[in-house]
């Protein structure tokens, strides 16, 4: 018989509590459960804070959320479902990083969190209470923790950079028609 020691109902623990959290919040996104508001809302919103096409957005965040927790609550492919939720996260925290830190303020404190979570799972792997183990580790071999966590950061940052680029192209437009009201208020001196 297999005794499990602290390390490994600790890793369930942190497993169960960040894979419920993120699988939460892709349902949300995904199917409107939990009060959220489904692919069509949720792709809205994706598209007004830069992220475009908003419903692919919205489907893509779902799914790595929904996906990576669901897998990382199980302890199965844990290399590749927390460097999933970890990307998804670090999408997140670009939106709310002009909000400062704290998240009462709308900061990127509870995304960071939740991203730094499944990236340490990532990292640390699921402990002996997974699917993982119960499989003999097919799906969580040594190599590719840094191979889903460098294609996530990877791809991250492509998506993340264009959602910045397309926010600050917007920011310009703005300042552009805001100025062109007021020459057209005052006239040109």
């Amino acid at each position: 018989m297999t005794t499990y020691d602290r390390r490994d109902l600790g890793l369930l623990l942190l497993r169960l509590g960040t894979g419920g959290v993120l699988a939460a919040h892709g349902a949300q996104k995904l199917f409107g459960w939990f009060g959220g508001h489904g692919l069509e809302g949720t792709g809205q919103f994706m598209e007004s804070v830069g992220y475009a096409p908003g419903k692919a957005s919205a489907t893509a965040a779902g799914l790595a959320e929904a996906g990576g927790g669901t897998l990382l609550a199980l302890g199965l492919a844990t290399p590749a479902a927390g460097a999933a939720a970890a990307g998804a996260m670090a999408g997140a925290s670009a939106v709310h990083t002009p909000n400062g830190f704290f998240n009462a303020e709308g900061g990127f404190e509870y995304a960071a969190t939740l991203g730094l979570a499944a990236t340490g799972l990532a990292v640390a792997g699921p402990g002996r209470l997974s699917l993982d183990h119960a499989v003999g580790h097919v799906f969580d071999r040594g190599w590719m923790v840094p191979t889903a966590l460098a294609a996530t950061a990877a791809l991250t940052a492509v998506v993340v950079g264009a959602r910045n680029r397309r926010v600050r192209d917007g920011k310009k437009e703005e300042a552009a028609e805001g100025f062109d009201e007021q020459e057209a208020l005052f006239g040109e001196e």
